[in-house]
């Protein structure tokens, strides 16, 4: 039995992994300003975490200077990086 693989255009396949990329990620840089309690806040409202994920995020974020709080497509987490930028916490979308 031989299975026929559908053929992939390569010129298209490039196109559809763009426009279906996910592999985003909004990281959460540490500072010395913020509480515990207000980077909760905002990782609960912004990025609808729930308590003990902002809870955790954010130790991860006070231990390593740095944390993933949320991964997805670009668009998807472009408004959640310039609600926490509104919030004076510094994050920034990695591919």
């Amino acid at each position: 039995m031989d299975e026929k693989k559908p053929y992939v255009d390569p010129d298209t396949s490039e196109e559809v992994d763009t426009l279906e990329d996910s592999g985003c990620s909004l990281v959460l840089w540490n500072d010395d300003v913020h509480t515990f309690d207000y980077v909760i806040k905002a990782l609960v409202d912004i990025c609808r975490h729930t308590e003990e994920q902002a809870e955790q995020c954010a130790i991860l974020v006070h231990c390593h200077g740095k944390c993933a709080v949320k991964h997805g497509s670009y668009s998807e987490l472009l408004p959640m990086h310039h609600a926490l930028l509104d919030k004076q916490l510094t994050s920034e979308i990695q591919e």
